[in-house]
């Protein structure tokens, strides 16, 4: 589905600059966004070299699993329906954990690790090397509610310091590139309190379907 949407945009963008400004912009304008694509991946590797320096340093300093140790008791109540131990729940809180410090690298691993321990728990077998993820007979076709409850969260994502934005705002001369924490603090504050009120509408709207 991925695939038709992106060959879509890509053929829509191509005819829209070839008939607002001619044929040749399409070549030239390929040429500098590459370009610029690549000056700017560069102009980021000292910054994400630094920000991974620092989340392995908080992993190794026990700060990380300090943190996700701070977020597991929130966990009970955000998923009433798993087990206290359950193995997903050390995933889950060590994933949360990396997105509240803005650390989208590590907590995305440590939140497909986390979805597939919830597959197994819902009845699925442990997926083997080489399966494609979306596999039927590996997993069930239909996600529990926690795992709705966990992507949802995950994708709101409640961020105290957004070090890619930081990253980003830095390489383009922001004055202060740390401005933006307590904006966006306030808004994923904002998301993330939206997201978990409409997955509790939404689970006790689909249990009374059932």
């Amino acid at each position: 589905m991925m695939g038709i949407v992106w060959v879509a945009m890509l053929a829509f963008g191509t005819v829209w600059a070839v008939c607002t400004r001619g044929p040749g912009s399409v070549a030239a304008m390929s040429i500098s966004s590459a370009k610029e694509a690549v000056q700017l991946c560069l102009a980021l590797a000292g910054s994400i070299g630094l920000w991974s320096g620092m989340a392995r340093i908080a992993e190794q300093s026990g700060l990380t699993a300090a943190l996700a140790a701070g977020i597991r008791p929130l966990l009970g109540p955000l998923f009433p329906d798993l087990a206290r131990n359950s193995k997903s729940i050390p995933l889950i809180a060590s994933s949360m954990a990396a997105n509240l410090l803005g650390l989208g690298m590590a907590a995305t691993p440590l939140g497909l690790q986390a979805m597939q321990q919830l597959a197994v728990e819902r009845g699925g077998r442990p997926p083997r090397r080489g399966a494609r993820p979306g596999n039927a007979k590996q997993t069930p076709p239909e996600p529990t509610d926690a795992m709705c409850t966990f992507a949802i969260v995950t994708a709101s994502s409640l961020t105290l310091v957004p070090t890619t934005i930081i990253s980003l705002r830095a390489e383009m001369g922001s004055a202060d590139p740390a401005a933006v924490i307590g904006a966006t603090i306030l808004a994923t504050s904002c998301s993330t309190a939206a997201a978990v009120i409409l997955d509790r509408a939404l689970r006790k709207r689909g249990r009374k379907r059932r």
